[in-house]
């Protein structure tokens, strides 16, 4: 085993081969995937089979999706607060990352049938998966389990992008507004150009999790759990907001009150905050503050969801003070701004991308 593994377990995965002969292996055991090829068998048969073997890992499952009577049963697992619940749970337990997890094998099983409601499923769950390895990683614990499911996201991310970039084109912000260079013809306007700014660069295939990769491929499958943020419920993004909070060691601007007290509780306090401070380079930092300026501003107004994600910002932004980070800064401290106004009760319906409309011209 290389030096530059990430744990003491090793997950090898070729994201070319098909579910029936996908396996990730570990110095003391192997996992295989199921054994009958998703594309035998309708997508009826395909979430039957999943929560047949969801059935055998958790405690209870609600008797429609048993029975088969449920009308939409990947949408129960995705929503059943139960089985979240259950689910939760097993993955918070100390050894919940091993190679030999049955609901780390479950889970990336799951992923690789190809089902796009099936994979909500899995990714509903990411923020625990996501939250949990990169904070249990300095502890040297066994982890090929999350990392296997990490893994099988990467890869679907490699395949879909297909070798692309994910871009965007931007305005040239040297100007003003396209206004500023009249002089020039239109069509040698240099304002108006437009510049390719890079999102996410292109992915290489990795069969392993490396220390030098380990935050990229964290990122990407953020950047994928990003990308279906609408469909995900409320209780799967708080999750990610308090492992955010977690992950920056830092208080927030709340946490400040405290700072009266004797010394001696501050630096017993100050021990159990930055426990679990991991390093916030910007390929997980990015899709991070996406998905905070996602739930800040996004068209669903959930009051406790823009709550936790206001204090999760408060923590990022504290983080990036400390690092002095001018990138990270900026960045947290408008979505600050942004989550702020949006709770004040007279902004709470407030769309603020509309331009405001006056009678009255300002000179």
């Amino acid at each position: 085993m290389s030096e530059d593994s990430s744990s003491s377990e090793e997950t090898n995965y070729s994201p070319t081969t098909s579910i029936s002969q996908d396996t990730f292996t570990t110095e003391t055991t192997t996992i295989t995937a199921f054994n009958v090829p998703p594309e035998t068998f309708p997508s009826s048969s395909s979430t039957h089979l999943a929560i047949q073997s969801l059935s055998s890992i958790l405690t209870t499952l609600p008797p429609p999706l048993l029975s088969s009577q449920d009308q939409d049963p990947a949408f129960s697992l995705l929503h059943d607060p139960d089985i979240s619940s259950q689910v939760s749970s097993l993955l918070r337990l100390p050894d919940s990352g091993a190679g030999d997890n049955s609901l780390c094998r479950w889970l990336y099983d799951t992923f690789q049938s190809s089902e796009p409601q099936l994979q909500l499923v899995v990714l509903r769950f990411l923020p625990i998966i996501a939250g949990l390895y990169l904070s249990r990683v300095a502890l040297k614990k066994p982890l090929a389990g999350f990392e296997a499911v990490l893994l099988a996201l990467y890869a679907h991310e490699t395949t879909s992008r297909a070798g692309h970039a994910m871009t965007v084109n931007v305005p040239d912000l040297s100007y003003s507004s396209i206004y500023h260079e009249t002089k020039e013809p239109a069509k040698d306007n240099k304002a108006a150009e437009l510049n390719l700014a890079v999102i996410s660069p292109s992915l290489e295939p990795h069969g392993t999790v490396r220390s030098t990769k380990r935050a990229r491929i964290v990122g990407v499958a953020l950047e994928l759990y990003y990308s279906k943020i609408s469909l995900m419920p409320v209780g799967s993004k708080i999750d990610f907001f308090e492992f955010f909070k977690v992950w920056s060691g830092q208080d927030d601007d709340a946490s400040k009150e405290c700072e009266t007290q004797d010394d001696q509780e501050g630096v017993g306090k100050e021990s159990v905050t930055k426990e679990g401070r991991i390093p916030l380079p910007w390929e997980i930092l990015q899709p991070v503050l996406r998905i905070l300026g996602h739930c800040l501003l996004g068209p669903k107004k959930d009051k406790e969801l823009i709550v936790a994600a206001c204090a999760a910002c408060r923590s990022l932004y504290s983080r990036s003070l400390h690092d002095i980070n001018p990138q990270a800064i900026l960045a947290t401290r408008s979505l600050l701004r942004l989550g702020e106004k949006t709770l004040d009760p007279k902004n709470i319906n407030a769309d603020h991308t509309e331009i405001p409309m006056n009678n009255v011209i300002a000179l």
